[in-house]
């Protein structure tokens, strides 16, 4: 993961991201010259975009969806040294829920590097055994002027658990993030989902811990089809996405390696009314439902998360990408494009690519407002 002090993320993207004019009418990606697992919200007339920065958790704020060249910025959360979550601080969301605002995110107590005593017990080496998840909370009900402190961390049963997101559903609130079957498997990693009884407490216990999904696919592992074992092969930054118009739920995740070309976005459809039964679930075994375009070098897309255009009207999908296959994660930027939705309600992403693409519907307009 890429470490950058917020001071540091505000100077590298003045100095390096290509500036836009607001009443342009298209815009180029990358959107953030660097960074990944990104998250991006919208509210009361701003955009919300955080994500990793490895030692802190810091907001951009800004009116345009494609353009962050004169982005506000804010630390969120500077973690003090020597406790469980002072490292590699991962995949942080922003979320609204029930009127106030909080930050999930995964952290270790020590750059990833277990001690030999722990890392003899995993199946394959594994780095990432103490990675935990955690909530902050927002002081008020605006993202902005809030203060984020900690709150509590989310029960994992103490075991492995990176980017972890909210499921929000009528039948109540759950965490569904990427998980090992046991404490030190160490591969694959799957998806798992727990019911809270409210944004920092899982109430469900290990017995009750579904896995909703498992990376069993040849695209889902690292190298593609990979047969000898199980190493590498990965379903982690799963994000919900709902059809506005049919009410369908989906959960896109990113399957395969990370720092990988084949990096992409798989698909869960709830079909059911039960989150927490898998059965209730129906994964789209097919293929990636958004993946690489070696045709514009655009490889290792995903870890996405989802907003909509100024004026509501349009869907658009946030990701992260690089354009070189072979630096890995240090290659990673951020990345915006539309999607639609398919006869079917499933939802129906472009290939990525670099554009000149159309700015979002609205963006102009909103942005006059801020001039």
């Amino acid at each position: 993961m890429l470490i950058a002090s917020a001071l540091a993320v505000l100077v590298s993207f003045l100095t390096s991201c290509l500036a836009q004019s607001n009443t342009s009418a298209t815009y180029t990606n990358p959107i953030l010259p660097t960074g990944a697992d990104p998250w991006m919200t919208r509210y009361d007339g701003y955009y919300y975009l955080t994500y990793t920065t490895a030692t802190n958790i810091t907001i951009l704020r800004s009116p345009s969806l494609t353009d962050w060249t004169t982005a506000d910025v804010k630390l969120a959360f500077d973690p003090p040294p020597g406790q469980n979550y002072s490292t590699d601080l991962w995949a942080p969301e922003l979320h609204n829920i029930a009127g106030k605002w909080y930050i999930i995110f995964t952290a270790d107590p020590n750059y990833d590097s277990p001690p030999p005593s722990t890392d003899m017990l995993c199946t394959f080496s594994c780095p990432a055994v103490n990675h935990r998840m955690y909530v902050l909370e927002g002081s008020t009900s605006d993202p902005w002027t809030s203060n984020y402190t900690l709150k509590s961390q989310l029960d994992t049963y103490d075991q492995f658990a990176i980017d972890g997101t909210y499921f929000q559903h009528t039948s109540g609130l759950y965490h569904v993030y990427s998980c090992w079957f046991s404490a030190y498997e160490s591969w694959p990693s799957n998806l798992c989902i727990t019911k809270m009884s409210d944004p920092w407490t899982v109430e469900s216990n290990v017995t009750e811990r579904q896995i909703l999904s498992v990376p069993s696919n040849d695209w889902e592992k690292t190298p593609y089809g990979r047969m000898q074992n199980v190493r590498l092969s990965s379903n982690e930054g799963p994000e919900q996405l709902t059809n506005p118009k049919t009410g369908q739920q989906f959960i896109i995740y990113s399957a395969a390696r990370s720092d990988n070309r084949n990096y992409c976005l798989g698909q869960l459809e709830l079909v059911g009314d039960d989150p927490m039964n898998n059965q209730d679930w129906r994964k789209n075994n097919e293929g990636c439902v958004f993946y690489q375009n070696a045709l514009t070098s655009a490889y290792g897309v995903g870890h996405a998360s989802f907003t909509t255009s100024p004026d509501s009207s349009e869907n658009w999908i946030v990701y992260h990408g690089m354009e070189d296959p072979y630096t890995g994660w240090s290659a990673r930027n951020i990345r915006a494009q539309k999607f639609t939705w398919n006869d079917d309600g499933t939802p129906n992403f472009p290939r990525p690519g670099y554009g000149p693409y159309a700015v979002p519907s609205g963006q102009n307009s909103s942005m006059a407002m801020y001039v």
